[in-house]
Formats: structure tokens, C-alpha cells, sequence
């Protein structure tokens, strides 16, 4: 009995600890699709009001700076591919680590290192912090 007690704690625990990170995954599924679409409405849900959105050449936005540049025509992203992804949960507060290649509007791509945090709200998972920087050279994925 003791082990099949055991057995189902630990069953129980492994459930428990993906269902944030999923959560988390899940709202940035969410991003990324209101992203490429340039969807004001989708960028407002998962953006927090206090959101700082800051771009590899060091300029930052807030939520409402970032939501009109993304939903405007040539703030669309053509494509977001993630790769390397850590993601930590922290009770209410998430942290992603990933590397990112971002191909803007005109075709050109970012290669980046982005850390993200996100907070619980009564609303789900929202952006928090958005900071990115370029990769060196040697970092960035070959063609």
C-alpha cells in the first residue's frame, strides 16, 4: 500500500509541475500568433499593463507602444521560430530563456537570445518583460 501511495504522489507531482509550464507555453502560443497576425486584441490579452518590451537595439516600449507597432503593417513578423527553450515557474511568475529567429516584415532576420518573464493574472498568463538581444555571429544558425 505504502508504495502504491508513493507511486501515485509522485504520478500526481509530474502532472502538477507541467501544468504551469504548459500554461505558460500556452499563452506564449498565443503571442506568437497574435504576432505574425499583427492582432491588436490578441497582443492586449497576453501583454500586462506594466509591460516593458525591450528590442535588441535597446529601445523599449510599453504595452501600448508595443501593441501599436505590432498590429501595424509593417510591424508584422513574417516568422518566429524558437529554439533552446528553458522555461522556469516560479508560483505566479514565469521566466523563459530561448533563442529566436525573427524574420520581419521586409524579410530580413533577427537571430536573438530573448528573456521573457510572465505573471498569473486573473486574466492567465501575461507578458511582463520582453528583453532581447542580438546573438554573436558564431551563434546564429547557418543557412
Amino acid at each position: 500500500m505504502k508504495i502504491l501511495v508513493a507511486v501515485l504522489f509522485t504520478v500526481v507531482t509530474a502532472f502538477a509541475a507541467e501544468g504551469p509550464e504548459k500554461a505558460v507555453l500556452g499563452a506564449l502560443e498565443t503571442w506568437k500568433t497574435a504576432l505574425l497576425k499583427g492582432d491588436a486584441a490578441g497582443l492586449r490579452r497576453v501583454y500586462h499593463e506594466d509591460l516593458a518590451y525591450t528590442h535588441s537595439n535597446g529601445a523599449t516600449q510599453t504595452r501600448a507602444e508595443a501593441i501599436a507597432a505590432q498590429s501595424s503593417p509593417t510591424g508584422v513578423y513574417k516568422g518566429v521560430a524558437m529554439r533552446e527553450m528553458e522555461v522556469r515557474v516560479y508560483g505566479n511568475v514565469a521566466t523563459l530563456r530561448y533563442k529566436l529567429d525573427l524574420t520581419h516584415f521586409a524579410g530580413d532576420v533577427a537571430h536573438l537570445h530573448e528573456v521573457m518573464v510572465w505573471m498569473k493574472t486573473a486574466e492567465g498568463w501575461q507578458m511582463l518583460v520582453r528583453h532581447a538581444t542580438r546573438l554573436p555571429q558564431a551563434e546564429a544558425p547557418k543557412p
